[in-house]
C-alpha cells in the first residue's frame, strides 16, 4: 500500500480558483495547440472515473474542413429551430447569444458513450445502465479542468441533431452522441458564466434535502 500524497493549502486554493475560472468557451483566438497537446488532454481525461472501469468514451477528432462544415450547418440548422420555440424579449436574446465556437476553434472534438461496451463486464449499470452516459460527461469535466488550466478554453456544442451527427462523423450507430466541444486558447476571460453576463440565467444556489 502506497501513501496518498499531501494536498498543501495553497494547492486547495489552486483548485479552486481553477473550478471557478472553468468557462464554456465561445470566442477562441485562431492559434493552433501545439503538437501533442490535445493527444495528453484525452489521455488525462482517461483516467476519469467510469461505471465498472468501462471506460466507454469515444473520441471524434473532427479535422477534415468538409465534416466541420457539415456540422457548422447541423447547428445552425438545430439553433434556428431552438430559436424558434421563443418569442419576444427572450427570443431577441437568444439570437444575440453566441451558441458555439465553430468558426474560430482550431481543435474541434465530438464525444460519444458506447453503450454496448463489454469492457467492465456490466458491473454498476444493471440498475442505472445511464451511468455509461455519466462516465463519459466525467471524463469530459476531467478534460476541462486539465485544458483550463493550460490556458485552454473548451466549448460544449449540444444543440446538433444526434442522428446526423452520427452519419457526418460516419461512427457506428450503436454509439450515443455526448457533446460536440471546440478547443482552442480564448480571445477573452472572464470568471462569470456568459449565459449570467448576458441576462438569460443566474446562478442559483445548490438544492440539499436533508432526510
Amino acid at each position: 500500500m502506497t501513501s496518498g500524497p499531501d494536498f498543501s493549502d495553497d494547492f486547495r486554493t489552486g483548485l479552486e480558483t481553477l473550478l471557478r475560472w472553468r468557462r464554456d468557451v465561445r470566442r477562441f483566438k485562431p492559434t493552433p495547440l501545439a503538437d501533442g497537446t490535445l493527444e495528453r488532454l484525452l489521455e488525462l481525461a482517461s483516467i476519469a472515473p467510469s461505471v465498472g472501469l468501462s471506460q466507454p468514451w469515444r473520441f471524434v477528432v473532427v479535422e477534415s474542413p468538409e465534416r466541420r462544415n457539415a456540422v457548422k450547418r447541423c447547428f445552425e440548422r438545430c439553433n434556428a429551430e431552438a430559436l424558434a420555440c421563443f418569442s419576444g424579449e427572450r427570443a431577441a436574446l437568444y439570437a444575440r447569444l453566441k451558441l458555439s465556437g465553430l468558426a474560430e476553434a482550431p481543435c474541434q472534438f465530438a464525444v460519444f458513450a458506447d453503450r454496448t461496451t463489454g469492457q467492465g463486464h456490466g458491473l454498476g449499470r444493471l440498475t442505472m445502465p445511464a451511468t455509461i452516459d455519466y462516465s463519459v460527461v466525467m471524463a469530459v469535466h476531467t478534460l476541462w479542468l486539465a485544458a483550463r488550466a493550460e490556458g485552454i478554453g473548451v466549448g460544449w456544442v449540444s444543440i446538433l441533431d444526434p442522428a446526423e451527427m452520427t452519419e457526418i462523423l460516419d461512427t457506428p450507430p450503436e454509439w450515443t452522441l455526448i457533446g460536440y466541444f471546440c478547443v482552442g486558447y480564448p480571445s477573452e476571460e472572464h470568471d462569470i458564466p456568459t449565459l449570467q453576463r448576458e441576462g438569460w440565467e443566474q446562478r442559483r444556489p445548490p438544492v440539499v434535502i436533508r432526510r
